[in-house]
């Protein structure tokens, strides 16, 4: 007589939560949060002698965090009201970095829209005062000036900054540790040094004039030491495989770093151009000092003095009237979007694979 052995049934699977239950859960407890702190503030500053909107961010930030943490410990123990009490003072954090910021873009874009208009694109001020109306002249001449000092900039710099990454990454030799050391040291040098560098060095034994190529040599002074670490970093990140490929196949350091490590880095290189050149776009002190300035489009980098966009609104701002500042505030919103542009492109640049 046989007797067969009941295996007890497995328990049935639990029901998986959906991700967008979970959500939408978390988003009511947060308003829910957030519309009591909002409540709490109104009403306490409403009692006390706390006024102004420094009051009103304090204390709901405090009132936030408070009632998070309460609600946590009740729900989930001593340790989530501690990770939301962290989770709290970050996002406070995070806050107070992003303000000043948006602050500056705001205020920017308030102020600058107004007096941007076609002709600010198509004139320049060869035949305008900076206290005439502000839909009259413009800043083509402030255009062409800072591209052109960028550009010589760049094109002396970029060869010198990749060269030194090389040096540094590739070659390896008795002078890394010093040139490395200079490198990082450039970088805190204040701008107004490297144009009072070229000023002594250049302007006052040599050229006894002011023109767009002595403030191109500053600039690239500047855009060396962005250009030499990026590029430093990005050819850190190329596989030693590949190198040790290129020897194995017969090809010398050389022709192994140009035909590729080079290549298989040349979208980092190209970020980092495009930070250098951001880097040094909106720099003033040194182009007040070198590149004087004009009022009417100059191409001759080498003849006499030329106008840019910093020194259009430093120009703009010391007439004082309403339409010249309105003027400057335009520039600023002219040359706050190229800096953008340029760290957009360096963003999308930067995110592609190294050797892609």
């Amino acid at each position: 007589m046989s007797t067969n052995t009941l295996t007890p049934a497995a328990p049935a699977p639990a029901k998986p939560t959906k991700p967008w239950e979970a959500s939408i859960s978390d988003r009511i407890k947060t308003a829910a949060i957030f519309l009591g702190s909002a409540l709490f503030t109104v009403g306490l500053v409403a009692v006390t002698p706390l006024k102004g909107k420094l009051a009103y961010a304090i204390v709901f930030f405090i009132a936030f965090v408070v009632i998070d943490y309460i609600y946590n410990v009740v729900k989930g123990g001593r340790a989530a009201g501690a990770d939301s009490l962290f989770r709290g003072f970050v996002t406070a954090a995070v806050c107070l970095a992003i303000t000043p910021i948006v602050s500056i873009l705001l205020t920017v874009w308030v102020r600058g829209h107004k007096g941007v208009h076609w002709t600010l694109f198509t004139k320049d001020m060869h035949s305008n005062a900076f206290q005439d109306p502000a839909n009259q002249g413009g800043l083509l001449h402030a255009i062409i000036g800072t591209f052109l000092l960028v550009l010589f900039a760049m094109i002396i710099s970029v060869p010198i900054g990749v060269l030194t990454a090389i040096y540094i990454t590739e070659i390896k030799g008795r002078f890394t540790r010093p040139i490395q050391f200079l490198v990082q040291a450039m970088s805190g040098v204040p701008s107004i040094v490297a144009g009072l560098f070229i000023l002594a060095s250049i302007v006052y034994p040599l050229t006894k004039t002011l023109n767009g190529f002595e403030g191109s040599l500053a600039l690239a002074i500047l855009m060396i030491p962005t250009v030499a670490r990026t590029s430093q970093e990005v050819l850190l990140l190329i596989p030693q495989d590949l190198r040790e490929a290129g020897v194995a196949l017969g090809g010398t350091q050389w022709r192994t770093v140009i035909m590729i490590v080079l290549p298989a880095a040349r979208s980092g290189l190209i970020t980092a151009m495009i930070l250098g050149v951001a880097r040094v776009a909106g720099e003033t002190a040194p182009i007040l000092l070198l590149a004087g300035g004009n009022n009417s489009v100059n191409w001759n980098m080498f003849h006499g003095p030329m106008g840019s966009l910093p020194n259009y609104i430093w120009q703009s701002f010391g007439t004082g009237t309403p339409d010249s500042v309105t003027r400057a505030w335009a520039g600023l919103l002219v040359l706050l979007a190229i800096v953008l542009i340029l760290f957009g492109l360096a963003r999308t640049l930067g995110n592609r694979k190294v050797g892609k």
